[in-house]
């Protein structure tokens, strides 16, 4: 029994810990968590289609000395672009609600009443000596508008930037491809390139569930789709 008291206590304690870790980080800023709980999801989608293929025993050799690097720098314009317009988003959200460009009428007449000056810019921070209510409405407040902005940013990086990034990579690679096919023909030799490489170079915009549902089904059962 003691034993058991003393895995709960320790347990209580860790789950405590955990708690008051989040609270610190992402208390103030949940949309900071979105963004890092969405970085976390593209790592590990990323990792499972790579993982998926070092493990398929149906693909060649050769195919898989394309395919990985293929899948590591897809994963990389993935999470940078993920990460940096996203991150970008919600920082801006927070500067427009910290600098009093974004108000909410008890804001607004907390703002008046104080007389704060420079309202709007980026050295501005109104909630400098907020207590009570006010502080409890301006992090509120601010809590919303990083939600709303840092999804406008994810919306905008899966949807839009990063499928422009992955068609520029993709055409990138179709020309080394077709640079060495030609050398390949000229020296009379058969060229072996993966079709999943040589013919999937248009991708469409995708979002993270998307891309996430997309795995699952692409490797569901150790079954890779070339």
């Amino acid at each position: 029994m003691t034993n058991l008291s003393n895995l709960a206590d320790l347990a209580s304690q860790k789950f405590m810990s955990c708690k008051n870790y989040l609270y610190k980080n992402y208390g103030e800023s949940p949309g900071k968590m979105l963004v890092h709980t969405g970085v976390l999801g593209w790592i590990l989608s990323s990792a499972a289609q790579v993982f998926a293929i070092v493990i398929n025993d149906k693909i060649p050799a050769k195919e898989k000395m394309f395919l990985i690097p293929q899948e590591f720098a897809d994963a990389a314009i993935n999470i940078l672009s993920f990460y940096a317009v996203t991150n970008s988003f919600t920082s801006v959200g927070n500067k427009l609600v910290k600098s009093g460009k974004l108000l909410t009428p008890k804001l607004k007449k907390y703002v008046d009443e104080k007389q704060i000056q420079d309202i709007g810019k980026i050295t501005t921070d109104i909630s400098s000596g907020m207590t009570g209510d006010i502080r409890n409405e301006f992090m509120k407040f601010k809590g919303g508008v990083s939600i709303i902005f840092s999804t406008v940013g994810s919306i905008l990086s899966c949807n839009i930037i990063t499928p422009i990034l992955r068609n520029q990579y993709a055409a990138k690679k179709q020309k080394e491809i077709m640079a060495m096919r030609n050398e390949k023909s000229r020296a009379n030799e058969p060229v072996q390139v993966p079709k999943q490489i040589a013919n999937e170079f248009v991708y469409k915009p995708l979002s993270m569930n998307d891309y996430q549902k997309m795995a699952s089904l692409k490797f569901s059962g150790n079954n890779l789709k070339i």
